[in-house]
């Protein structure tokens, strides 16, 4: 009896697991792009390439956005957001997975993978987006966001900088995208910044020519 409730749910978790797996493929946005070219060209948008921000990214783990039990990873992290209810823990998980995803993109674009590459990157940097919005509310809300608000301003700094490192070994037709990502690691900078001079505090330098 027990082994055949066992082996029904297990059935059930497989059949899920594949009906999963298919949703997340079906749902992703495909991107297709040409070879990689040389990256010199690159040299005038990309400025100093021996920048490196004192900035830490969060190790992606093994199951990377190429692999079959990525949409359970993905689907784990949807749920571990919902289910916190702190704010500034909410923050703090955001800008980890932002972090993750964009180290997941820069070795996915190494192993020249770059249209799975290209989304991993995309969704890294909204979920950089969606860490500084969160700032926000719990500022707004009088929550003390200060060691968070330095933490952020670095890792948008640290993301433009890998994001330049992407660029360059990035196929020619991706790079316009690629591109385009760099505005929200800006745009969280300049935010984060803005708001540690409110506070009275010194904010992190930002080494890049637009500053």
């Amino acid at each position: 009896m027990w082994r055949k409730v066992l082996f029904a749910a297990s059935a059930l978790l497989f059949a899920f697991f594949v009906l999963l797996t298919s949703v997340f493929r079906t749902a992703a946005v495909k991107y297709e792009f040409a070879n990689v070219e040389d990256g010199n060209t690159l040299q005038n948008i990309l400025g100093d390439s021996n920048i490196e921000i004192n900035y830490t990214l969060a190790y992606p783990g093994k199951i990377l956005p190429d692999s079959s039990l990525w949409p359970v990873k993905a689907l784990r992290d949807k749920l571990w957001l919902a289910a916190t209810s702190n704010p500034g823990r909410k923050a703090e998980l955001k800008l980890l997975f932002a972090d993750k995803r964009l180290g997941s993109a820069n070795i996915l674009f190494k192993n020249s993978k770059p249209e799975i590459a290209y989304t991993a990157l995309t969704k890294a940097e909204k979920y950089l987006e969606e860490a500084s919005s969160q700032e926000k509310s719990n500022r707004a809300q009088g929550i003390d966001t200060s060691d968070f608000l330095r933490r952020l301003s670095l890792a948008a700094l640290k993301h433009f900088e890998v994001i330049n490192e992407i660029a360059s070994i990035a196929p020619e037709d991706a790079r316009p995208g690629i591109d385009s990502l760099q505005v929200y690691a800006r745009k969280v900078f300049e935010d984060s910044r803005n708001a540690l001079l409110d506070k009275g505090m010194t904010p992190p330098e930002n080494p890049f020519n637009w500053q």
